[in-house]
């Protein structure tokens, strides 16, 4: 099985706990017996079946299958020549073959090395060879190769008969000690010497060269490392490695390696690098330095080390010693997630989670797994608000994983918990008492050993500060509430949404967040009434039950819990609770209401909803008793679909609750519509009837202040107004009835606007003209009237009031004034001399 690589290193040496290579196999391969040391480099194809060349000082080619990196098999060994040590091989898939420099020329094998060797040219001398990157569709590609003071590009061509086509140009002349050479992009042409970096074009033609930058004489060979998908390169600068692009200016972030590296290569997004008998694995998007990996003693000779074709897409890193060949294998990035999170190494965990994000590595449904996974183990070490902060970076967790540690198994929502074990580092859920008491038992466990002089990895926190078992709870409870207030936003299946309301219920009580629990409870919610009412009932929380009732359209045991509120709150066995779900706590004083207001508030909202008549009249006397008006709104609503039948709510009315028959009436009339005598002559008797209480009451006064006798007038006044109005407007009451109950009161106007309906004129010119002495209305009267003899007799009055007062000269004279050139003046004179004589007679 494959082992983590750094077992033995001292503390430190793995700052990223289990790194990013690991052994793909029990240990080293050795080299088949009678072989020499491996001098030159060695190479892994660009091929399905993953192969190996590795090149000895002894000039002998050696090929091995990577098939199953965990047990590397040898397959050929092609001897070159004893006195050609191999210095670089090169693999060239798109002419079918491996290009090998040894001794300073370049020889060409068929990738199976079933053949002897060919030279490629006459070339003597090569310092340097580099391969442009290959071309997915054709059967060539060039080299670049420094010989000498020269810098020439080799062209190859695959034919017929597997042939190859040799085509020389000289790019540059004149460079002397070229000793690295690196081919990016289409013709970017980087070359090394003891001087410095130069870039030249592969198909500019001789001059075209550009320096990049020169080198320190301490600074050491060049090295020259092709990088992403070979678009970069990276310029070695003694132990810094500096990134370029195509053009040579730099890009992205330098490295900075411990050491000055013996050979570098990229295994995205990893560059490895070896040096002083020892594997360094550096981040390829920043540099950050992520784990060593100790190969062989110290001088024991220079490491190789080689990956598959440009690094981009490898998973396995080779590293040759003198002696022996390594396969290591690049660790997913789950598991280095998974192996830290097993030694609860969480911060180091979300580090890394985050760079894998940030780099691309790891998909967005293995994100919120992890997420999910830190956060199931965060709960077990009873960190809730860290566990609730993962849940809810997880896109994919499910509010019903949460529903074990709420609710004991079996319940109504088993069926929908998921039975998800993600990569078993946690026990299954339980209920949080049993969470919090095991997790307890852990931190006691773990200060023992601590005394004892043993590392544990409790938090520390937990350790130097232990929490109760009490404020454990409490704090796992907000937290799961927190998780649940926020998956109510999603969009879930109604079974999801019953089990998170109801389950959120649930924890509200066991805080006793009352205002919580009648929030949810009158909004709109999911709630399963079953398995909430007997615990509601049974703690007392009968206003959230009866929220809870009302909204799921159970009208009747709703108001009936109101009822049993409000009759609590009168007779003082409960203490008032201000404020209603929802409103702003800071009320004044004056704008604070009883809880027995509020109960009849709440069941007047459920009442002037229904359209169950029974249930209404059943419950509309105890609202009444405590608020008229609630009682009128419930009676009058509109929200209802079908409305109330008006004679069983007329003949249901406490006849002492005048203002509540009055207003219904009212309503009934002037809002419905309502043709009905009866109910026009009810309304008429009851305004009459309360004009006149309101009249006799003003007229009885005297101890009132000026500010009430100023209300009660403006009070009298509007209702009075209401009274005539409707004498005036409706033709359907019995002005008769109305008559007969103000006959003896001082409500004048009224008594002329029913003599009037009756037709009784003379009666109705007597109040205006003597009663109201309202000259004008008199004068208008008899216009209506629409006769001359109306003028004549409203003169008579005016002349004769009779009852001992005194004649009206000045409104007889007004109405002589006004409309004397349309009366028979024979007939006024007639009044005039009846009215001469009497006086005479009186004198």
């Amino acid at each position: 099985p494959a082992r983590r690589i750094g077992h033995g290193i001292p503390a430190g040496a793995l700052p990223r706990g289990p790194g990013a290579l690991r052994d793909a196999g029990p240990g080293g391969a050795g080299l088949p017996p009678g072989l020499d040391a491996p001098h030159g480099p060695l190479r892994r194809p660009l091929r399905a079946e993953p192969l190996l060349y590795l090149g000895t000082g002894g000039g002998k080619l050696l090929l091995f299958s990577l098939a199953t990196p965990s047990s590397p098999e040898f397959l050929r060994l092609l001897p070159i020549g004893a006195t050609r040590p191999v210095s670089a091989i090169l693999p060239l898939p798109s002419v079918a073959r491996v290009l090998v420099l040894a001794d300073g020329m370049l020889l060409l094998a068929d990738p199976l090395l079933a053949r002897p060797v060919r030279r490629l040219g006459s070339l003597r001398g090569v310092a340097a060879v580099a391969a442009s990157p290959p071309a997915s569709s054709q059967s060539s590609c060039s080299l670049a190769v420094a010989v000498g003071k020269r810098l020439l590009v080799l062209d190859l061509a695959l034919r017929e008969a597997d042939e190859l086509e040799v085509q020389t140009r000289e790019i540059a002349a004149g460079v002397e000690g070229i000793s690295a050479l690196a081919w990016v992009g289409e013709d970017s042409v980087f070359a090394g010497t003891a001087s410095g970096y130069s870039l030249f074009s592969s198909s500019g033609g001789a001059g075209q060269r550009t320096d990049i930058f020169t080198l320190p004489e301490s600074a050491g060979a060049p090295r020259i490392r092709p990088l992403s998908g070979g678009q970069e390169v990276m310029l070695l600068v003694d132990n810094v490695g500096v990134v370029v692009d195509q053009s040579g200016q730099p890009v992205g972030s330098s490295f900075v390696f411990n050491s000055r590296p013996d050979c570098i290569v990229e295994v995205f997004p990893y560059v490895v690098v070896a040096a002083e008998s020892k594997v360094d694995v550096y981040r390829r998007r920043n540099g950050v330095h992520l784990q060593t990996v100790p190969i062989a003693r110290r001088g024991t000779g220079v490491l190789t080390v080689a990956s598959d074709g440009d690094g981009s897409g490898g998973e396995v890193v080779v590293v040759a010693t003198a002696y022996k060949v390594f396969c290591y294998r690049k660790v997913s990035a789950v598991e280095q997630i998974k192996a830290l999170l097993r030694i609860k190494s969480y911060t180091e965990a979300i580090s890394l989670l985050e760079e894998f994000e940030s780099d691309g590595e790891i998909s967005n449904d293995m994100i919120s797994f992890v997420h999910a996974q830190l956060g199931f183990l965060l709960f077990f070490d009873l960190r809730f608000e860290d566990a609730v902060n993962h849940f809810l970076l997880s896109e994919t967790m499910q509010p019903a994983e949460i529903f074990p540690f709420i609710m004991r198994d079996p319940n109504r929502w088993s069926d929908l918990v998921p039975r998800k074990r993600y990569w078993g580092l946690h026990p299954p859920p339980k209920p949080l008492e049993e969470v919090i008491d095991d997790g307890l038992v852990t931190l006691q466990r773990a200060l023992f050993l601590k005394k004892a002089g043993v590392d544990t990895v409790v938090d520390e926190d937990f350790l130097s500060n232990p929490p109760t078992r009490a404020d454990l709870l409490e704090l796992a409870i907000r937290n799961i509430i927190r998780y649940l207030c926020v998956s109510r936003e999603k969009s879930l299946s109604p079974a999801e949404m019953e089990g998170v309301d109801t389950l959120l219920m649930y924890l509200y009580r066991a805080l006793d967040l009352v205002d919580d629990m009648e929030k949810l409870a009158s909004s709109q919610n999911s709630c399963v009434v079953d398995e909430l009412e007997s615990l509601l009932d049974n703690s007392g929380h009968l206003r959230t039950l009866a929220f809870l009732y009302g909204s799921k359209g159970m009208c009747s045991q709703a108001v009936a819990i109101w009822r049993i509120l409000a009759r609590n709150y009168s007779t003082g066995l409960w203490k008032d609770r201000p404020n209603l779900p929802g409103t702003d706590s800071q009320e004044t004083s004056a704008d604070k209401k009883s809880g027995e207001e509020i109960a009849a508030i709440e069941a007047s909202k459920i009442l002037q909803a229904t359209s169950d008549q029974d249930l209404v009249l059943e419950h509309l006397g105890w609202v009444a008793d405590i608020d008229q008006d609630l009682a009128t709104a419930i009676l009058t609503s509109e929200m209802r679909e079908k409305q109330l039948s008006s004679e069983k709510v007329i003949a249901a009315l406490d006849s002492e609750k005048v203002g509540i028959h009055q207003r219904y009436l009212q309503w009934l009339i002037e809002d419905q519509g309502c043709e009905d005598p009866h109910y026009h002559t009810s309304y008429a008797l009851l305004l009459s009837k309360s004009a006149m209480e309101a009249f006799h009451m003003e007229s009885n006064s005297g101890e009132k202040n000026d500010k009430e006798i100023d209300s009660d007038i403006q009070f009298i006044y509007s209702l009075r107004e209401r009274l005539q109005l409707f004498l005036q407007a409706s033709d359907l009451y019995d002005p008769e009835d109305v008559l007969d109950v103000i006959a003896e009161s001082e409500l004048w106007l009224e008594k002329a606007i029913l003599y009037r309906k009756m037709g009784q004129e003379n009666i109705v010119l007597q109040i205006l003209a003597l009663k109201l002495e309202d000259s004008e209305a008199a004068e208008q009267y008899c216009a209506e009237i629409g006769r001359d003899d109306a003028y004549i007799q409203l003169l008579d009055l005016y002349l004769d009031p009779k009852n001992g007062r005194e004649p009206m000269f000045t409104a007889a004279v007004r109405l002589l004034h006004n409309h004397g050139k349309s009366l028979d003046p024979i007939q006024v004179l007639e009044v005039l001399l009846c009215i001469i004589t009497y006086l005479l007679l009186g004198y």
